[in-house]
């Protein structure tokens, strides 16, 4: 199955597989010390190029990675969401990273909601986790209105096997529970 061509429309933002005039947008967030504190610090534009390659690599190989999220209304990159699994990764994961301009505005949520929908039904994954430092209160709030819960101490591979983290998830029947509650509320 090609996912090459994958696109996810939500109400305000499209999710594709990333392309090259992504680039400018994610070296610029990545150049932001504020964004770029929870998902490995700053980083100048070379190493940044070198980071940006993953993306596209594992969906290449894999056949599935973080999404590009583009907003609608403005047809701008304003981040990244979606799943991602490297080699040695604690469990399967659905992640998020955001330029600061767009935050609090619930595209980070309204992304993560449309990548697991799409990993659980795509892939047929049963699991779904979000490995979230301890001091990122953000990122631990939308996990916990996606419906996951603080499942303790992880540990990344290497590089970051010092990095400390924390293990949010959720099975596929609890996500599937909680949809087919939130539809009939």
């Amino acid at each position: 199955m090609d996912r090459m061509n994958t696109r996810i429309e939500t109400e305000r933002l499209i999710l594709r597989v990333p392309h090259r005039d992504d680039f400018d947008a994610y070296a610029r967030m990545l150049a932001d010390e504020e964004a770029a504190r929870h998902i490995g610090g700053m980083l100048l534009r070379a190493p940044a190029w070198r980071k940006f390659l993953q993306m596209p690599g594992a969906w290449a190989i894999q056949g599935f990675a973080m999404f590009s999220v583009i907003e609608k209304s403005s047809g701008q990159w304003i981040g990244q969401a979606g799943p991602w699994q490297p080699e040695g990764w604690p469990g399967t994961e659905v992640g998020w990273a955001f330029v600061r301009s767009s935050w609090g505005k619930g595209y980070a949520s309204e992304a993560a909601t449309a990548s697991i929908d799409w990993a659980f039904a795509k892939l047929g994954w049963t699991d779904v986790i979000h490995s979230i430092v301890p001091e990122n209160r953000a990122s631990q709030a939308l996990a916990q209105r996606l419906g996951s819960i603080n499942r303790g101490r992880g540990r990344l591979p290497p590089p970051f096997e010092e990095v400390p983290i924390d293990i949010w998830g959720q099975t596929r029947e609890q996500w599937l529970a909680r949809r087919a509650g939130a539809g009939s509320a």
